[in-house]
Parts: C-alpha cells; structure tokens; sequence
C-alpha cells in the first residue's frame, strides 16, 4: 500500500525535534507559514505556542499530551523502522518548498541521516536550517545573488562535477566525490554566482542569512 502524500500549496515550515532558537523559528516562519511537525517536533511547536497542521511520522517520541492537544490536526502515520521520520515526511510530504527546522545541532548520526534523506528524497526542495547554516540539494542549474566573500560551501554525497561562475576558486575542473575532493569554505567573488551540477549529489552549505535569498530562488526553479 502506498504511502499517503500530503500536498501543501505553498512553503512550509517543518519542525523536528531537536531545540531551535527564537532567530530560526521566526526566520523560517516568516518565509513558510504553514506549520508541519515531524513525530517529538508537535511537542516543540505546542511549547512555542504554535499549533501544527499536519504531523507526520511514527509517533514513538511524541508526548501523549501533545497527542491530545492536537486531535484535530491530521495525523500521517508510517512504522516503517528502517527510515528515519525526517526521511518518511520528505517522502511524504509535497511542497514548493520545505524548511526544515529542528533536525540538527545534537546527536551527529541523526544529523547525517537527515542529510542522506536531502538525497533519498532529491525529488523535493528542502532546505535544512540550523543555527550558523543551511543545507540544500542541488538539484539543477543556480544562481544567487550574494555579497563578495560570502562562504559557499560544496559537499559531495557521490561522484560529480559541478560548473561554477562567481567563485573565488573555479570548479569547472574538479571531480568530487565523499571519499575524495571536497569543497568546503570556497567564497563568492562577485555579486552573483552561479552552480551547475552535473548530475544528483552534490550538497551546498550557505550561511543562514541567505536563507531568503535561497528560498526564493529554489522556488522558481520548479
């Protein structure tokens, strides 16, 4: 039996679990106003006064009282053991574009494993914001409009090459790969820069100010 699939016709907000500050929650608020949780996130959104509409997950880490309090939000449940909930909500859940709040920050192998569903769930545009950061698949051509020095930061979940424009170090020559080059802490070297991959794989890692900025430009695209 398939999975049931939740349609959500603008940005939503997707909180997890793990503790957010005031600065993200009202930064990715501003942007996505439809509130999802994922399992022990509904605990989170209640203690900061907001009601999800939608809870996704299997529903082992949720307090009971936050299950009472929510009766009329709509719950989608999955058992499925051998994936994370962050992995079966992405899975489940399509958006123009999901923020996901709450997923890093604490325990390292969830942290990783929510980075592995950005690519189990390539399909959907997510990006993961944690305090300093964000984190996004790229999954086709981009350009952003930035200021000169801004770090830009590419991380390899497989083999592939990735075109470039604006960059302080060109890439148009390299081959990442996990287990090879890598290409943390480049920076922009102009106004605008551009990224081209040259196929599914490759991570960018941004400063959370241009949350805004990615947000939009991850919308259009699609």
């Amino acid at each position: 039996m398939s999975a049931e699939i939740v349609q959500a016709s603008e940005i939503v907000t997707l909180i997890g679990p793990v503790e957010v500050s005031s600065e993200v929650l009202t930064e990715s608020l501003s942007l996505g106003t439809h509130i999802f949780a994922v399992d022990g996130g509904a605990d989170q959104a209640l203690a900061r006064g907001l009601r999800p509409e939608v809870v996704l997950g299997d529903f082992d880490s949720m307090s009971e009282s936050a299950r009472n309090e929510l009766s009329s939000a709509r719950f989608v449940h999955t058992e499925n053991q051998h994936r994370t909930d962050f992995d079966k909500a992405l899975s489940q859940l399509a958006a123009p574009l999901i923020l996901a709040i709450g997923f890093t920050g604490k325990r390292l192998d969830h942290e990783l494993a929510v980075y592995n569903a950005l690519l189990a769930n390539a399909g959907r545009a997510v990006v993961v914001v944690g305090a300093v950061d964000i984190c996004f698949h790229l999954k086709g051509p981009l350009e952003l409009q930035t200021e000169p020095g801004t770090r830009v930061s590419l991380f390899p979940m497989a083999e592939v090459a990735c075109k470039s424009t604006g960059l302080l170090w060109p890439t148009d020559h390299l081959n990442f790969a996990p287990w090879g080059r890598v290409g943390t802490s480049n920076e922009a070297a102009a106004e605008s820069f551009t990224l081209t991959p040259s196929g599914p794989g490759m991570l960018v890692i941004l400063p959370r100010a241009m949350l805004a900025q990615v947000a939009a430009a991850l919308t259009l695209s699609r």
